[in-house]
Order: C-alpha cells, then structure tokens, then sequence
C-alpha cells in the first residue's frame, strides 16, 4: 500500500517545521526563528482518521533574493528547488501563512507557483492564536486557494479542522489484500553500491543502465519476473544519501521516489558495500525499512573484493548485529553482484520472507505461548504497585504481523516486557525477515 504524500510549504519562517514536528509525533526539524533553517526535505509518517500519509517538511520558497548576499542567495535558490520538488511528488498540500505578520508579497508568489501544481491545497493560516487573529485570516481570501483555517501549529489549536480538511482531498488507502499475486522487492540502498547491477542479474539481462558514477538510477524502475511460479516485481530505486548530501536538480526527486518505492513493497533488498563499511545511512535505510513494517534482507555486496582472512567473515558479522540490532530479525547474505556470488540464493531466501509476513498463527496455539510466557516471566508494570493482568492473545493481522493482546491496562505494560513477549513469538515461530507489531489493549473483566 502506498501512503499518500502531503507536502508542507510556504514562505519562510511560517512554522512549517513546527506543524511537521507536531504531526509526526516527535521534533525531528530543527525549530529557530530565523528564515531559511529547513534546507533539505524532510519526510515522516502519520495518520489522521485512519488515513496515513507521508508528509514532508520543505525549505522556505523565497523568490527575491537581491537583497541577500551571493551565497544566502544561492542557498535560498537551492531552498526553492528543493520545495518545488516535494510540491511536484506529492498528492496534496498544505500551504502555511502567517496568521501575525499578516498577508505578505512573498505569499502570493508562493500561491502562484501552486495554483500552478493543479493539486489539493490547503490553506492554514498558522499564529492565529488569539480570537483577533483567527478573525484577520479572512484577510488570505485573497490568494484564491479556498477558505483560509487558522491554526497554531505550537500550541495545536485548530490543527485537527486543517487535518480534517486535508484527508478529504487524499486518496483514500486502499484495503490490506491477503491474496498474493505477486511480491514486490525494492533494492534499495546509497549509491553505486551495486543495485542496478544486482538487478541486471538476477534477470539475467542487462535491464538497468550500469554505471560507476553515483546516481546513475534516477527513477524506480520496475520490472516482472516469474520464480519458482511466483510472480515478483523488481524495484530498482535510486540511491539515498545524507540529506545533507542531496544535489539540486534531478537527483532531489530520487529520495521521494526511494521512499514510495519502500512504501508500495513487501521485501526490502538492502544493499550495503562492503569495501566501504556499515555507513550511518545505510542504517538510516535500515529504519525507514522497519518505520514502513516491510520485510526485509541484509546483502553485503561486493564481497569478493574484499581482502579476507579466517577472522574477516566473522568479525564483519558482528559489525552487521550491533549495528542492525534494531532489525536483528533480517537474514544475511555476502554476495557479489558482478561475479554472481551467491546471487542465486536471494530470490529464495525472498519467498522464504514473504512466506513470514503471511504467516498466522492460531489463537489457540497463541495463547498457549502466552501462559508459557507468563510462567516463565510473570508482566511488568511502568508503575510500582500497579496491578497488570494479560488475559489473552490474537493476531488480527498478515503483512505483517500484528499481535493483540487484551490487558486489564494496556498502558501499563512496560516496553520491555513487550520486547520479552515478541523475543518468545520470534523463538517458537520464526517470523524471519519481517517485523511485527504488538499492541496491548484494554479490557475490563466482566463482573460474575
């Protein structure tokens, strides 16, 4: 399934990082009062009336920069570009003014670049934290882009009637389809770590352009194959680096196209080199994998260029489990994606994936886990004192794996002992390769 994308812009210093920041759930942009602090894209996952979407954060669009020395100038036209992309892939927008400053020249120039998008707008008129505020944003009507909404994105007043007016104009998220016709496997990973080469064979063909320089994939290119009476499509996705590393131009609608690529997958093929080490970004990779709850499978390319000796295999293992701890469940491959090494063990290892994700396990078979579980290590609470009863356990849920159990208080079970109960799910049925959630709900007993 993939998730809408939503776009957050305007003019500088409107509060697009706050609102982000709000809507996410956690302060991942940097928040100052001073124009121009979001310079890259900035991406995160939300849900607002069981609608999830993705939105990103964007730079502030200025369009006149005279007054601004060369380099502040070539920033803030880098800046623009970087808008202009996420305006481009994304579904609906939502424009945020200055609800304090009042309707300003650079908010019409930004109003209309987006009449141009033809896509939904919303228009949200941040700072209007005062009865007299909320009354100015009449003011907006005259950027023609609908019924101004005022809001605060600090203090979250009016932020739900903007969400809500926002899911009206998303596609809506198609329903979970449990009928397997095919198995969608992106190769993701940085640049010219070898995905394209990687795909060129196991099709045994030369389908994508194969080249040394970095950023060569520019799109996802998919392509259908048939294995072992599977159907599979192959994504070959442009590389991702540090956000801070992203060039202008062409190579900024990659990172937009990588994500929907993980998005719209079941299996995530990540590609890491191993001449070069275990990076930060390819664990960042790593977590967008797990944020997205896509299978996935670790492979080391490039193995056979690596010099080795009798400790190498192993020692390059345990780099791979303390870095990837977070995703300790994906399966390991070294591979060589221009000699073939092991090359021909992946599409295997895929099926054997997408066989956990749609793996379900009875509720009677559940429960008897569950009181095994519990005599082993009874529950704990956050709270000293606090009385925590399990009672029982389902999985409502494939692809993937969703695990219910009812408490007498959900909210007092502590993350530990969660992590303790998926460690017994995980020993007694597997679920190699794919993440699973577990969600505690609560019960109240039925009185005699």
């Amino acid at each position: 399934m993939t998730k809408p994308i939503v776009a957050l812009v305007g003019r500088p210093n409107v509060g697009k990082s706050t609102f982000f920041n709000r809507l996410i759930g956690e302060r991942r942009s940097i928040i100052e009062d001073m124009p121009g602090t979001t310079r890259d894209r900035l991406y995160g996952s939300t849900e607002w009336n069981g609608t999830e979407f993705t939105v990103v954060d964007t730079a502030g669009m200025l369009f006149d920069a005279s007054d601004l020395d060369l380099p502040l100038a070539e920033i803030s036209r880098l800046a623009r570009e970087q808008a202009e992309a996420a305006i481009s892939e994304a579904d609906a927008i939502v424009f945020l003014v200055d609800g304090r400053e009042g309707l300003t020249t650079d908010d019409s120039d930004v109003a209309a670049v987006l009449r141009t998008s033809s896509k939904p707008i919303v228009l949200a008129v941040n700072k209007a934290d005062s009865p007299e505020r909320r009354l100015d944003a009449v003011e907006f009507y005259a950027l023609n882009l609908g019924d101004p909404i005022p809001m605060s994105a600090y203090h979250g007043l009016g932020t739900g009637d903007v969400l809500d007016r926002l899911v009206e104009q998303l596609p809506p998220n198609p329903p979970t389809d449990e009928d397997r016709e095919q198995v969608r496997v992106a190769i993701v990973g940085r640049p010219n770590v070898g995905k394209s080469s990687l795909l060129n064979r196991l099709l045994g063909q030369d389908r994508s352009v194969v080249s040394a320089v970095p950023g060569t994939t520019r799109d996802s290119v998919d392509t259908d194959m048939v294995f072992e009476d599977t159907e599979i499509t192959l994504i070959d996705t442009a590389g991702i680096r540090r956000a801070g590393r992203i060039d202008r131009g062409v190579e900024q609608y990659s990172v937009l196209r990588t994500l929907r690529a993980i998005e719209r997958c079941d299996i995530a093929l990540l590609l890491i080199d191993a001449s070069e080490g275990i990076t930060a970004q390819d664990t960042h990779i790593a977590g967008m994998i797990l944020e997205a709850k896509k299978g996935i499978i670790i492979l080391v390319n490039k193995w056979d260029a690596l010099e080795k000796d009798n400790y190498t295999f192993n020692e390059y293992s345990e780099k791979l489990k303390e870095a990837f701890q977070f995703v300790d469940y994906a399966p390991v491959l070294f591979i060589s994606a221009t000699t073939g090494q092991r090359v021909e063990k992946i599409l295997p290892l895929v099926l054997d994936v997408d066989n956990e994700r749609h793996k379900r396990i009875s509720t009677g078979e559940l429960n008897n886990m569950l009181r095994d579980a519990i005599n082993r290590q009874p529950p704990t609470a956050t709270r000293k004192g606090a009385y925590l009863r399990i009672y029982f356990a389902t999985q409502p849920q494939v692809a993937p794996p969703v695990f219910l159990f009812f408490a007498n208080n959900g909210e007092l079970v502590h993350w530990s002992y969660a992590r303790y109960l998926e460690n017994r799910i995980r020993e007694q049925y597997g679920f190699v390769g794919t993440p699973i959630s577990i969600v505690f709900r609560s019960r109240e007993r039925k009185e005699r």
